[in-house]
């Protein structure tokens, strides 16, 4: 399996960043880690190695890239609307640096985003406000407004919110999509949303799958057993949803 390792100073985000791209060709997966975690732990937890049949028949190459959740929403020593912008610059930083990576290494105009937990976060929010960049949107075990309290999981941002905090947040803004276009782009795409039957974030998976029906967009809901919060069974979903 054709593996790289990249590391570049980041002009957005005025930091080192790193990310790991496995396989030579196929559909390009933008793949978000989880909370908290870093580019190398899906290849750790064994998630890369259950789509090695995909990857090396050329059906699949990844771009597992890295996260900053430590320094935007789970930065706690900051006032929340400094979160936001955090977060706003670590998108700029995906579209301005690593979409070009991948479009000089794949040269396929395939691309989708995915990510388990936090991950589904930062693929289905960036997936729903730049929908023609992506062909599908697949989060596992993902959590869609990170304003809510939910359980042990608390609001991120500490009861701010401001219209920044409103376009990142798909289980609000989805609701009151009017655009046109912007609807006839995300209808495009295949998304594919799969969580636990005990999962906390089951209800908010439920909702925004209906939200999105409600605009008449088709998506797929899949629940598991269990939990399914963990990296043996995102072994097993990564492999049938992306």
């Amino acid at each position: 399996m054709n593996r790289e390792y990249h590391k570049w100073f980041s002009h957005n985000l005025q930091r080192e960043m790193e990310l790991l791209v496995f396989g030579h060709g196929g559909r390009a997966v933008l793949f978000f880690p989880t909370r908290m975690a870093r580019f190398y732990d899906y290849e750790n937890w064994g998630i890369i190695a259950s789509l090695s049949h995909q990857i090396e028949n050329g059906e699949l190459q990844i771009f597992c890239v890295d996260s900053i959740d430590g320094e935007s929403f789970y930065n706690d020593s900051v006032f929340p609307s400094v979160r936001i912008d955090r977060h706003l610059q670590y998108e700029k930083y995906l579209l301005e640096e690593v979409m070009p990576l991948i479009y000089q290494k794949n040269g396929g105009d395939y691309v989708e985003a995915a990510g388990c937990s936090m991950g589904a976060y930062h693929a289905i929010n960036l997936a729903m406000k730049y929908p023609w960049l992506f062909k599908k949107a697949v989060g596992i075990s993902g959590r869609y407004d990170l304003t809510d309290n939910i359980g042990d999981f608390r609001d991120l941002l500490n009861g701010f919110h401001d219209e920044k905090v409103y376009y990142n947040m798909p289980a609000q803004y989805i609701a009151n999509l009017s655009d046109d276009k912007l609807l006839s782009e995300v209808r495009n795409m295949e998304i594919i949303l799969a969580v636990g039957e005990t999962d906390p974030f089951l209800s908010g998976n439920q909702h925004l799958s209906s939200l999105l029906w409600e605009k008449g967009v088709p998506n797929q809901f899949h629940t598991w057993e269990s939990n399914a919060h963990r990296p043996h069974y995102w072994r097993k979903m990564a492999p049938i949803y992306i």
